[in-house]
């Protein structure tokens, strides 16, 4: 089940047939947010947000996702934080528990384009990138884009395509972009990836590489309902999915400068101190085979300055870096063989090491 948001931009002009060789060949409909990052072309102004405009965005849109999936407040705060980090997110979580309606509540709340991909085991890479087909009219190829030319990109049970296609999505997600026959494609922004995999069912799965892991800003569940908010739930789908009712609330180019505008929040030495402790602790803790690594230390610092401008501060508090921490990090370490003898967890070590660091004071 997919949704796709409408193309806010004018459509691109047609080509003259002389000067055909002169740009790449796209099919006709293709996204027109797709162009080679070789001519710099003008581009609409970008809105300027401060913080106060930050957390007012950030509540229309909870406010507004709310209105069609229950009881999941916490998780939506950090799938903004990600989204306004730059990030990307890893649902890890049984079926049946809104995942997709999340990326499709998102996507409708900020009018961005919204595309799925079923993983499965015969998934090629030139399924998610596209690939390139010989038009005999025209006796040439022309490029077909795949559905990774998007804003919202769902790839539910990514641990069931197979390494190479999940390869695939690493430049995208890494650059935001997509080269494809020697070509390189830009993704329009805000290009975010929400990645679902089921913790429970590992036949004929492919475990995603540690290394694939550290691309994912954030890993989290959303976990059952309570007998209340199901209640409720069967309330609101009575008659239709209110996901199919939901208007924006806000526009992607708001996103992008909301983005732009997190990382002006002023982080504290004293609190860039606390955060280095928190992952230098876990490279020596006798738990972990393997710490955190420079790029989870970015990861923190990001989401730090997303959580407290959602807030609605320009600063960061240490209490903002302990909400970020254990999605940020759980799915960043590896246990010892013999910590898992011992039923630890990651969460329960993060705890731990939460618990020993000293927590600075910082007065508004």
């Amino acid at each position: 089940m997919s949704s796709s948001a409408p193309d806010p931009g004018p459509p691109a002009p047609p080509v003259p047939r002389g000067s055909r060789k002169s740009g790449p060949k796209v099919a006709a409909g293709g996204p027109d947010h797709m162009a080679v990052a070789a001519p710099a072309v003008a581009t609409p102004a970008v809105p300027t947000l401060d913080v106060s405009q930050v957390s007012e965005l950030a509540k229309r849109v909870i406010g507004n996702v709310e209105l069609a999936i229950v009881g999941k407040r916490k998780q939506l705060i950090l799938s903004l934080v990600a989204w306004l980090s730059g990030g990307h997110i890893l649902l890890e979580d049984v079926p049946g528990v809104a995942k997709t309606m999340l990326a499709r509540a998102l996507a409708r709340s900020l009018g961005c384009q919204f595309k799925r991909v079923q993983c499965t085991p015969d998934l090629l890479p030139s399924d998610v990138t596209g690939t390139s087909i010989f038009n005999q009219k025209e006796s040439e190829f022309e490029f077909r884009p795949g559905p990774v030319f998007t804003q919202i990109l769902l790839a539910d049970e990514i641990n069931r395509a197979t390494p190479r296609t999940q390869a695939s999505l690493l430049e995208a997600m890494a650059e935001g972009r997509v080269t494809v026959d020697g070509k390189t494609y830009t993704l329009k922004p805000p290009f975010l990836v929400i990645a679902t995999q089921n913790p429970v069912d590992h036949e004929g799965t492919f475990p995603l590489p540690e290394a694939q892991l550290d691309r994912f800003l954030m890993r989290f569940s959303l976990g059952y309902p309570t007998v209340e908010e199901e209640l409720r739930m069967l309330d609101m789908l009575q008659r239709t999915h209110p996901v199919d009712t939901l208007e924006a609330v806000a526009t992607a180019e708001q996103l992008v400068a909301a983005q732009a505008a997190i990382r002006e929040v002023h982080v504290d030495p004293r609190v860039r101190h606390y955060l280095l402790q928190v992952v230098h602790q876990t490279r020596h803790s006798e738990h972990l085979a393997l710490g955190g690594s420079p790029r989870a230390t970015i990861a923190l610092f990001r989401c730090s300055q997303a959580m407290a401008a959602i807030r609605g501060r320009s600063f960061v508090l240490p209490d903002d870096v302990k909400k970020v921490i254990p999605p940020v990090m759980n799915h960043r370490l590896i246990l010892r063989p013999e910590s898992r003898l011992r039923k630890l967890t990651t969460e329960k070590i993060l705890d731990e090491i939460l618990g020993e660091i000293a927590v600075p004071t910082i007065h508004a």
